[in-house]
């Protein structure tokens, strides 16, 4: 057991932290499908559209609170994860012709379900006022289907 008044412990315990906070990042990359979009649609140029951060959505069994920077603009849509949530989930820039989308209520909330990648098909969920923001950015880029 450690003791707190030793020395090694004020050096391992922040190291046993920062270990399992970038691990839970990882796994959360993961579980997300983050790291299976980031490995097609990775970001390698500045992002041109109008870019909300601090937004909510939640992909597959991941819930992204307040942690989600998301966009649209013509080349598609941006998503991102604010710092210090960012570890191992790089932006990512999904085209709209990748991109399908349909109606789904979650908890008595009605939103709006994006399937990311046509060959991955990643759920992104996100409430209907967010999509709407992200449908007057896209304009006529955005996806053929309506939101409502």
């Amino acid at each position: 057991m450690f003791d707190p008044n030793q020395s090694s412990f004020w050096i391992i315990f922040p190291a046993f932290f920062v270990l399992l906070w970038l691990f839970i990042l990882v796994l959360l990359s993961y579980t997300s499908g983050w790291r299976a979009l980031s490995q097609r649609y990775r970001l390698e140029m500045p992002f041109d559209g109008e870019i909300l951060k601090w937004q909510s959505g939640q992909m597959r069994w991941t819930n992204f609170n307040n942690c989600l920077k998301i966009g649209a603009g013509m080349a598609g849509l941006y998503l991102g994860i604010v710092p210090p949530f960012h570890f191992f989930m790089p932006p990512l820039l999904v085209p709209w012709n990748e991109i399908s989308l349909s109606r789904r209520k979650k908890f008595l909330i009605e939103g709006l379900r994006m399937e990311l990648g046509r060959d991955l098909k990643i759920p992104l969920w996100i409430r209907f006022n967010l999509a709407n923001r992200l449908h007057a950015a896209a304009a006529s880029y955005w996806p053929a289907e309506t939101i409502g």
